[in-house]
């Protein structure tokens, strides 16, 4: 039987908040300390800063782990290195001052390196500005490499997780070029991928390619006997509209923090915030669809929800009255992403 087929809302709640964000917490302490430790000084404010930060896409993403007891230890240490290393990522290329294409591409290659075990961590900062990071980020590849090769199945979906992982890679090198270049290239980018997504915008398309949750799902995927034809039944359902919508949401809290930083949003390439939030609803209807096809469909169906819950519940959601109303909104998806908002709710005011 599929993974975390008939969990309950209270169950699932139950083993989120209990067991798996306790082993969460305990990941990310233990990077924080090795983040302390990096010699670079703007290296080491960048990894403290991720951490601080953006901790809550660790915690979402760990939800995963809620619906396979077993291998829960070993799902929660992959998905927080990896998260760790795209949110680290992020801000060297976001916040350091460098706009160089090529040292973002090589900096990327340690998420690839992250997903196949067994291959050595290289220079990755070997066009960067900054480079001594006393082996952080060698060390959360290894530490997802590891505990990706626990994972019973794993060379199963191996080749698919390598597909989001490019995918990923590419959108961040194009969306962190020189300002007057990254629009050109991201829709030159977009546009090649585009036919076999009819009613997708280039934008949707690249927010979806910038979600890492279709990896995370091949993770769970991955604790059990899983063939060819449902890796990529997973793929489709994910892919774009549940990682869209993780995307577009993402965005959506971070509207007007990216206005200031001059940082590309792809929610502003919507004429409207009404727009925005309408096609965001139509990801999320389109995402809670899908998931019936999904085995184990139900754990897909609460991460779907969870997002809302997750990001509408942010502290962000109370800076802007048009932020404010979409969180009301929530009421329109049901019972669900509404416990879901209010369990997120309070325990960010707890943890």
């Amino acid at each position: 039987m599929p993974r975390g087929s008939k969990l309950s809302h209270s169950q699932f709640l139950y083993r989120l908040f209990r067991r798996v964000m306790p082993l969460v917490r305990a990941e990310l302490a233990g990077w924080r300390a090795r983040a302390q430790a990096i010699p670079d000084a703007l290296l080491r404010e960048q990894a403290l800063a991720s951490l601080r930060d953006k901790q809550f896409h660790a915690d979402g993403g760990s939800v995963y782990a809620a619906a396979c007891p077993e291998h829960m230890h070993n799902l929660v240490q992959a998905i927080v290195s990896l998260q760790t290393i795209s949110d680290y990522l992020d801000n060297l290329c976001d916040r350091a001052g460098v706009t160089d294409p090529t040292a973002f591409r090589v900096l990327h290659q340690s998420l690839q390196d992250a997903v196949h075990p067994g291959t050595a961590p290289s220079d990755y900062y070997r066009h960067y500005a900054h480079r001594e990071d006393g082996g952080y980020l060698a060390s959360l590849v290894e530490t997802c490499q590891k505990a990706l090769a626990q994972l019973p199945h794993y060379g199963a979906v191996e080749a698919q997780v390598d597909w989001y992982a490019r995918r990923y890679s590419e959108l961040q090198e194009h969306k962190h070029a020189p300002v007057e270049e990254r629009e050109r290239r991201l829709l030159n980018w977009s546009r090649q991928h585009l036919a076999a997504y009819p009613g997708v915008t280039w934008h949707e398309w690249a927010a979806a390619a910038g979600s890492t949750l279709g990896m995370f799902a091949l993770f769970l995927a991955a604790t059990e006997t899983v063939s060819p034809a449902d890796v990529q039944r997973l793929h489709r359902q994910y892919f774009p509209y549940i990682c869209g919508l993780h995307i577009l949401l993402d965005y959506w809290i971070d509207a007007e923090e990216d206005e200031a930083h001059g940082d590309f949003n792809f929610v502003a390439c919507y004429r409207d915030p009404a727009t925005a939030w309408e096609r965001i609803e139509q990801f999320a209807a389109e995402g809670v669809e899908r998931c019936a096809d999904i085995p184990g469909g139900i754990i897909h169906r609460y991460v779907v929800h969870g997002l809302m819950g997750m990001y509408l519940s942010d502290p962000k959601t109370r800076t802007a009255a048009h932020l404010a109303a979409s969180r009301r909104r929530i009421y329109r998806f049901g019972v669900t992403p509404v416990l879901f908002y209010y369990a997120t709710h309070l325990y960010r005011r707890l943890a």
